[in-house]
């Protein structure tokens, strides 16, 4: 296995979505591979870090700016008669 071929099947060997052959040989290039075991486990680290965190609040700024933009662009898409 190339490590161009590991990185096209990343999503499903993260999800444990391979069949026992696949997984055998990426395990195998793992062994082998520091840049990809790399890729793997801060992708893995990444997604845990994600799953564990609850939505951070919008700064009230960042929100009156969202809101104002969005008028904004409703405005032009469907002006008022």
């Amino acid at each position: 296995m190339k490590c161009r071929e590991l990185m096209q099947e990343l999503e499903d060997f993260l999800d444990n979505d391979l069949d026992a052959t696949l997984r055998a040989e990426i395990a195998l290039h793992l062994d082998r591979c520091g840049d990809c075991r790399l890729v793997v486990d801060t992708t893995r680290k990444t997604i845990q870090i994600f799953c564990k965190t609850g939505p951070l609040p919008m700064p009230e700024d960042t929100r009156q700016r969202l809101h104002d933009a969005l008028r904004r662009h409703c405005s032009q898409q469907h002006p008022q008669s």
